[in-house]
């Protein structure tokens, strides 16, 4: 039987028609068996829990930080609380004159250990945020006092560790700060600024930053305003503690010769020469 034309193009638009459905079905089988980019998806999410971390870190440290600045508001100087200081508890305050010096082959018969006033060495311990690995002599270090430094000083036998750790990120690169050991020190930590100091049973006392923002470079409270901290020469070679008690030919509290008159010139501040800082047996 013969085909009329038109018979023959409906038979042909099925056929196409039905291959057109069975190439659809094969693709959407293709596609619905595709397995899923797992891989590109886990790192896409750890990316962004990553970031997240970061972000809730970041966000962590700064409000910290913002709450330990709130919290120290109180201990900043100011023109009606001129001396934060005083309202610590366990600070010891006194009254010192400034600008007494002693020869570097001197010893100071200080009355309060460790020393925090009173005479001392022409050249002052290097206090540019460092921290000494070993104990320095004491007529150097109130010298840096006077420049207005607080010098954290702690026991080697009692503060190690994670404690040692603490105390340094609060002095480390932060000018005019410095820390030593102290051997034989009555506490395990000791915080000295000119004419005050506290000591602390351990490195997480709160009063460590409230003595520190209360006297670090407060011009109401250490004689030599404006006075460097930094003397190289000292920093590469200082002159070594030792803890024997000076002799009967040490200089009396009130002794020293009074600089005061040159102390405040153009230049009398100026640390020597590098190789010029004698390292005598001295506390």
């Amino acid at each position: 039987m013969t085909r009329t034309t038109s018979e023959a193009d409906m038979t042909s638009g099925k056929k196409t028609k039905a291959t057109r459905n069975s190439v659809a079905a094969a693709r959407s089988s293709v596609v619905g068996k595709k397995p899923k980019p797992w891989g590109t998806i886990i790192a896409v999410v750890a990316v962004l829990g990553l970031a997240g971390g970061v972000f809730g870190y970041a966000y962590s440290q700064i409000h910290a930080q913002n709450v330990k600045e709130a919290a120290l508001a109180k201990w900043k100087p100011s023109d009606t609380n001129k001396d934060p200081s005083t309202q610590l508890a366990g600070i010891v305050v006194k009254e010192y004159k400034g600008s007494r010096h002693v020869e570097a082959t001197q010893r100071v018969a200080y009355d309060q250990t460790p020393a925090f006033g009173g005479p001392h060495d022409g050249q002052w311990a290097d206090c540019t945020g460092v921290v000494y690995d070993k104990a320095v002599r004491t007529e150097n270090m109130v010298h840096g006092l006077e420049h207005g430094a607080v010098w954290i000083a702690y026991n080697p036998d009692q503060v190690s560790g994670d404690a040692l750790g603490k105390l340094k990120t609060k002095v480390e690169g932060i000018p005019y700060m410095m820390m030593s050991p102290y051997p034989g020190l009555d506490k395990p930590i000791s915080l000295q600024a000119w004419g005050h100091q506290l000591k602390v049973d351990n490195a997480d006392d709160e009063r460590i930053d409230q003595f520190v923002s209360s006297l670090l470079r407060n011009s109401n409270t250490y004689p030599e305003v404006g006075a460097s901290c930094e003397n190289s020469a000292f920093l590469s070679n200082p002159a070594p503690f030792v803890a024997e008690k000076p002799g009967a030919d040490a200089v009396p509290m009130d002794g020293g010769k009074d600089d005061s008159a040159t102390e405040g010139q153009p230049n009398a501040s100026t640390p020597p020469p590098s190789g010029s800082v004698s390292t005598p047996p001295s506390s």
